[in-house]
């Protein structure tokens, strides 16, 4: 996994996860679905790398 995917990847979850959980704090519905979507596209980018990975080795 090259480090500015991972990174990405793990930046994109971080931030969703707040998102998420500022979301369900306030109560605020779409705040929270975007924080769920956001976390989703970091953990769908970093199982790509991971695949890429596997093939290259």
């Amino acid at each position: 996994m090259t480090k500015n995917q991972k990174a990405q990847a793990k930046t994109e979850q971080a931030k969703g996860k707040a998102e998420e959980t500022v979301g369900r704090t306030v109560g605020n519905e779409r705040l929270t679905a975007e924080g769920r979507a956001e976390k989703a596209k970091g953990d769908t980018r970093q199982a790509k790398e991971k695949m890429k990975d596997i093939f290259r080795h």
